[in-house]
């Protein structure tokens, strides 16, 4: 409670009325103002300021327009400030946050970012998963200046039409055949990168005889591979012809105004009941073994939270508004899936009660 020291002159008790003053502010402040009797009342106020802290988030790089307006909406209708969001690669955003950078929430394209695998001892050993999205293979305006690259995607166009196993084979030998260039971020930085190659081995086992390394041996030995930190540092050299297609989610290709060619739903890594499918391939990097898994568009609060009971309010917020979140392309999961290894927080909790989640089994 502020303390009000009141000097005043010629006013008698009964005018005097009581005012509470709730100020967010530092130093002395000094107010006048006009009784009814004409005389001039001065309050003097000593307050202590009171700071608030903005509720501080990583976001795959991917997403952090689609997590910029889920803040920027939580933020309108609580009052909480948020700080502008952080974005990566989401097992780089993971090692920044398991090194020690101040986080409370982290909203991730890889559920496995979330767990002690990359986030060490600060993993909550639960995420909340509330969309998925799909791989596709984008090109630019600029792609389109080439007889090569313009066969490329004549060859998508009937490949996604016919779906025949022909026609993909087709269309995978010629990209990785040595004629262009293709943009696959670092997997070790960027889950998109990991699932890139995914992609591959997929494609590889459904269109060229169960062979599973029948495209990525070729582009390996090739070198026509293309890489960068994230998906979003290849879309500059995308636009401007350097490289000629990249592998990135079929949701940042819209936001980033790019073409695409869409993949079928056994390779592109986006149909969650597919989920024992993909599980067949896999990546091997420094960080271990990674099994493919369809994509999870996931959210956690780190160990790490400071502030504790906004970053709970927002993933509340953020599960009951997930639905719009279609309009950036992605497909909301309903209901959304809880993955565990630990029984989350409270508030978590009631969700499930609420059927507002659904239990997605553990955390990988």
């Amino acid at each position: 409670m502020t303390l009000v020291k009141v000097t005043r002159s010629g006013i008698s008790p009964a005018t005097i009325a009581v005012v509470v003053i709730l100020v967010i502010a530092a130093g002395v402040a000094a107010y006048a103002f006009y009784t009814p009797s004409g005389k001039t009342t001065t309050v003097t106020s000593t307050v202590t300021s009171v700071i608030l802290t903005p509720l501080i988030s990583y976001s795959a790089d991917a997403y952090a327009i689609e997590a910029t307006s889920l803040l920027n909406g939580f933020s309108q209708s609580t009052g909480v400030p948020v700080a502008p969001v952080k974005s990566g690669g989401s097992t780089a955003d993971a090692a920044a946050i398991a090194a020690g950078a101040p986080d409370d929430v982290f909203i991730s394209s890889s559920l496995s970012a979330t767990s002690s695998r990359y986030l060490g001892n600060l993993t909550a050993n639960w995420a909340i998963g509330f969309a998925t999205d799909q791989m596709v293979l984008a090109y630019s305006n600029s792609t389109t200046q080439t007889s090569a690259t313009n066969n490329i995607i004549s060859l998508g166009k009937t490949a996604t039409a016919s779906n025949a196993t022909s026609d993909w084979n087709n269309l995978y030998t010629t990209l990785v055949s040595g004629t262009v260039k293709i943009g696959i971020s670092d997997p070790t930085q960027d889950p998109g990168g990991l699932r890139a190659w995914l992609v591959l081995e997929a494609a590889g086992y459904m269109y060229s005889g169960g062979d599973q390394q029948a495209y990525v041996s070729t582009l390996l030995k090739d070198q026509d591979n293309v890489t960068a930190a994230s998906a979003a540092d290849l879309v500059a050299p995308l636009q401007a012809g350097d490289i000629q297609f990249l592998f990135t989610y079929k949701s940042a290709a819209t936001t980033d105004g790019l073409n695409y060619i869409a993949l079928n739903s056994h390779v592109n890594l986006g149909n969650p009941s597919l989920s024992a499918f993909y599980s067949k391939f896999s990546y091997t990097d420094s960080a271990g073994v990674t099994d493919g898994a369809p994509i999870v568009i996931c959210v956690t609060i780190p160990l790490s939270v400071v502030n504790t009971a906004e970053a709970l309010q927002f993933v509340q917020y953020l599960v009951k508004n997930a639905n719009s979140l279609s309009t950036f392309g992605l497909v909301p999961l309903s209901p959304r899936l809880l993955y565990e290894n630990t029984p989350p927080p409270t508030a978590i909790q009631q969700l499930m009660t609420q059927n507002i989640l659904a239990s997605g089994g553990a955390l990988p």
